[in-house]
């Protein structure tokens, strides 16, 4: 923690309170909330250089439909590609279907109501694509999908990495944001365990327990349990794959986050 804080990483997130059909009416677009966030990322364009990631849950999907999707650039214009990228699912819609905020979500990818954008300052590794946040863990649980971006500089990346492996984990590499990954997916996966027993031993057949684990999920406790060994400054955000979202800092403020 001895180095100088400077213009490291810039999170944005955003959950709309509102269906989409509410921001076609207001502002005449039910993309108000990528706009939203890309004004966002532009205005935090200091706080990253090497590269940009978006991404975005839809709530209440159908089984079998994507609800989660991620676009990322290291590009020398990788906010502008990012966009682009993403802006570009919507060039084929006729004028009727932009203005269809239901036709939107249920056709075309980020049109959620959760969404999350990160300027990565790299610090350390190199400035590969793979190395821009937001990262994703994915599982068949809705429940247990993860999304996860963040700015942070953890002192004891071996201690919980050798913690993961005590626990019968296989981290595919030995780096501080994939360890914070497994280790909120840990704790994730924990928690709906929990759940699933709890209503499962009152009969509750297992495509019922679902909602009722969407509903109950103690967030609090997963990230109690996630950071206690968290050694140095850090904010990140987390968005899981039914819709909850969180952000969190450091108990001493190294990084600072604003609501």
């Amino acid at each position: 923690m001895s180095d100088a804080i400077k213009h490291e990483c810039g999170i944005a997130l955003i959950r709309l309170l509102q269906p989409l059909e509410h921001y076609q009416e207001k502002y005449g677009t039910a993309l108000h909330g990528l706009h939203t966030l890309q004004l966002l990322m532009q205005k935090m364009r200091n706080r990253g250089q090497d590269g940009a990631g978006v991404a975005t849950i839809k709530l209440d999907p159908s089984p079998g439909t994507r609800y989660i999707s991620r676009k990322r650039s290291n590009s020398p214009q990788y906010l502008k590609e990012v966009f682009q990228g993403i802006f570009q699912h919507f060039e084929d819609c006729t004028p009727e279907q932009l203005k269809d905020a239901a036709w939107l979500k249920e056709h075309k990818p980020y049109t959620g109501e959760v969404l999350m954008g990160h300027l990565r300052y790299g610090t350390h590794g190199d400035n590969s694509i793979e190395t821009c946040h937001p990262f994703v863990r994915l599982n068949n649980w809705i429940t247990r999908n993860l999304v996860l971006a963040g700015n942070f500089n953890l002192t004891n990346v071996d201690e919980l990495f050798d913690e993961l492996v005590k626990l019968g984990q296989y981290p595919k590499e030995k780096s501080d944001t994939v360890t914070v990954l497994e280790k909120i997916g840990h704790f994730i996966d924990t928690e709906v365990e929990r759940l699933f027993k709890w209503y499962k031993q009152d009969g509750i057949e297992n495509e019922h327990i679902t909602p009722l684990i969407m509903d109950n999920m103690d967030i609090q406790r997963i990230l109690r349990n996630s950071c206690r060994k968290f050694d140095g400054g850090y904010v990140m955000a987390g968005m899981i794959g039914h819709g909850d979202a969180f952000i969190f800092r450091d108990p001493n403020g190294v990084r600072r986050c604003c609501y």
